[in-house]
């Protein structure tokens, strides 16, 4: 059978100001603020055409969450990339249709795995101190005719379709009623200790790394496959350091009055290339305001051309 998979050289991107030019001449602006935290636990990374498929490239955004160290994250940020790559060029059914739950099934378990062991360096697996370090994972893959998302944890990912917010991951909170059940049913307790946790320790009930908390903690994505229309106009996607403070619909509406030029950064390049970063820029500075104390991070991606690019 022949592979559908041609591979390329990964490009990853040089970003000016949080800015990447990705496939069909669009752009993803990208931020990572420390905020009110005393250390940086976030991580993102952006890796323009890491794969094609039949021809078609696809661009990789992801943003992890870290807590109790920044070791899980950054370790997501260096590997998990790689990994979908892999995966993705050994993956030869269907001609050229990959299954991409399978595959981002696979990838999230072999980070999981290199984590635990300590194979992806920073650290080795089996102490105390590693098995209680984790970080939620939101990997977005972008390619011609579809959005991929694979969420783990209570990062997440919206799509403004048509001036709607549609978003494509559900948080893997512990109060959420099938996540209760879960964990429930494997042994595990939700205790409300300055919210809904884990054993009364973790806020989220899907995460890489956390061992310790296995198996009521789990590091399993939820994957959806959304095709792509012309309606569709740019995704946001952001640890909860933004949610927390700033609800879909408004986070969409800011973005969308961004990139038509309605709202400007007083300090800014006067290029359309900034505008998307600006974006990005604006909704955590936004989310800072609104009292959020958490690390945030927030990756904007077009998936058309807005008004004020006419020029582009």
């Amino acid at each position: 059978m022949d592979k559908f998979i041609q591979k390329r050289r990964k490009r990853e991107p040089k970003a000016k100001n949080g800015v990447v030019k990705l496939n069909s001449e669009l752009f993803s602006g990208s931020i990572s603020v420390i905020g009110r935290q005393r250390v940086m636990e976030d991580a993102v990374r952006v890796v323009h055409e890491f794969v094609s498929v039949a021809g078609n490239p696809y661009d990789f955004f992801g943003v992890y969450d870290g807590h109790g160290g920044a070791r899980v994250a950054s370790a997501c940020k260096e590997r998990m990339h790689a990994l979908l790559e892999k995966e993705v060029e050994e993956e030869e059914g269907g001609g050229a249709v990959v299954e991409w739950e399978k595959v981002m099934r696979s990838c999230f378990r072999k980070m999981d795995e290199e984590v635990r062991t300590g194979a992806c360096g920073g650290g080795g697996g089996g102490g105390a101190k590693a098995e209680m370090v984790g970080s939620t994972a939101v990997v977005v893959v972008v390619g011609k005719e579809e959005v991929v998302v694979a969420n783990c944890g209570d990062s997440r990912a919206v799509l403004c379709r048509g001036g709607v917010a549609v978003p494509l991951s559900r948080d893997h909170k512990p109060d959420r009623a099938d996540e209760m059940e879960r964990v429930e049913a494997a042994g595990g307790r939700i205790i409300n200790w300055n919210g809904s946790r884990v054993l009364g320790v973790l806020a989220t009930s899907r995460s890489i790394g956390d061992h310790y908390l296995r198996p009521y903690v789990i590091s399993e994505p939820e994957v959806t496959v959304t095709e792509r229309t012309e309606l569709d106009d740019f995704l946001v996607i952001a640890s909860d350091g933004l949610w927390d403070a700033v609800s879909n619909e408004f986070a969409c509406e800011v973005v969308r009055r961004c990139l038509d030029g309605q709202i400007k950064r007083r300090i800014s390049e006067e290029s359309s290339e900034s505008t998307v970063g600006d974006a990005a820029a604006i909704l955590a500075e936004l989310a800072m305001s609104r009292g959020s104390n958490d690390n945030i991070s927030v990756i904007v991606v077009e998936l058309k051309k807005s008004s004020y690019c006419n020029s582009c």
